[in-house]
């Protein structure tokens, strides 16, 4: 087992924040700063052509991954505003219908914070709790919907426990009542395979800098038929992507994630398989430490994350010494600054002990079993280290 101190450090492992950009990914968007200049709206000359006929390759790439058509698919700044404009955009939209949304404890804060503000604006959310795997109560969520529910919005992967919610059980209750089903697909895509005919997804969102592409840029599917899916606009100015989404398209980092959804089609299965590979020995070694437990479901659940609980230490103090040398994360990168205990593992049944020193190995494509003997080494030695002071 690798002890030493060859390897480049902190050696990465919080893969769920972000991830290393493809070089094959960065040699597809270069033209595209350089010589491919033009505005993909500029529909006089060649620069403008080259740069629509680019995006609309990426569209198709895009597409291709989650089994949607290339006209559904809408460019963003990235899952953030994807996850506002399909809550925010149906709940304006949909008014006449209801103005009630059904989401989990366990979503994202963007998703959280987003039905916050729509309560704030006189809509109604429910917040459906989860087991102690993260999982929701089917029967639960079809005894919430009403005559008013729009919306449910549950993500498909968690992005801290990796446990994937039932989501095709989900898509079908949602389409027997009528109702549009959301999901923030940002972890999931790219790590396990989705369709979003057959899961019944009406609208879905993605970021390219979870899979190996460029930060600031991601998309929206929104079903186009059965049932068309109709949203308000949240950004004016100009009507550009179907008048959903106004601005000067970000041709390089439309680009970049079509690449990186094109990538992630063909290797989707080796790659993850390798990734669990690594992940499930991380887990069986680190497993050894006394006190040490896996959060959320170890059966469904997406190969490259892992949430381990250390008990018995001071967990903010543990997270110090072990980022020294590995990076890794407490949780979500948007509230990891905190020293709250997390809102995911507190739904899970948690203690705030045991919450605060629980954390978020995640692992990507250019991770290598050198670097997970290094983690395993280094992250026992510290634990170890840490109890005998308490001790």
């Amino acid at each position: 087992m690798l002890t030493n101190n060859s390897l480049k450090q902190p050696i990465y492992l919080d893969n769920a924040a972000t991830t290393q950009m493809d070089p094959k990914v960065l040699d597809a968007m270069l033209p595209y700063f350089l010589e491919n200049f033009g505005n993909a709206s500029s529909s006089s000359h060649v620069y403008g052509w080259t740069a629509a006929e680019a995006v609309d390759i990426a569209r198709e790439q895009v597409a291709e991954l989650i089994g949607a058509h290339s006209s559904e698919i809408i460019f963003t700044s990235g899952a953030t505003e994807s996850i506002n404009l399909a809550i925010k955009g149906v709940f304006e939209n949909y008014k006449e219908k209801g103005s009630h949304i059904i989401t989990c404890v366990t979503e994202h804060r963007a998703v959280l914070d987003t039905c916050e503000w729509i309560e704030n604006t006189g809509g109604k959310a429910t917040y459906l709790p989860v087991n102690t795997e993260g999982f929701i109560d089917l029967a639960e969520l079809e005894k919430e919907i009403t005559s008013q529910t729009i919306l449910i919005s549950i993500m498909y992967a968690n992005n801290e426990t990796g446990t994937i919610q039932p989501v095709r059980e989900i898509g079908e209750l949602a389409k027997k009542h009528g109702v549009l089903f959301f999901t923030d697909a940002t972890q999931a895509v790219g790590k396990t395979p989705i369709d979003v005919n057959e899961d019944d997804i009406d609208m879905l969102s993605l970021s390219a800098h979870k899979i190996y592409g460029p930060k600031g840029i991601g998309a929206l599917y929104v079903r186009r038929k059965n049932p068309k899916v109709n949203i308000s606009s949240q950004i004016h100015g100009g009507g550009h992507e179907k008048n959903m989404r106004s601005g000067t398209l970000n041709v390089p980092g439309i680009v970049g994630l079509g690449r990186a959804c094109e990538i992630c089609q063909m290797e989707l299965e080796s790659k993850q398989d390798a990734v669990g590979i690594l992940r499930n020995l991380l887990e069986r070694e680190l497993l050894k430490i006394e006190g040490t437990s896996i959060n959320g479901s170890q059966k469904h659940r997406l190969p490259n994350i892992s949430n381990i609980s250390f008990a018995n230490v001071n967990g903010e103090a543990l997270l110090l010494d072990i980022c020294r040398e590995i990076a890794i994360s407490r949780g979500s990168a948007c509230s990891s600054v905190t020293s709250k205990p997390s809102h995911v593992l507190k739904a899970l049944g948690l203690s705030d002990e045991i919450a605060l020193s629980s954390f978020r190995i995640s692992l990507g494509r250019f991770t290598a079993l050198s670097q997970i003997e290094f983690a395993i080494h280094n992250i026992t030695r510290i634990v170890e280290d840490h109890r005998s002071i308490v001790g």
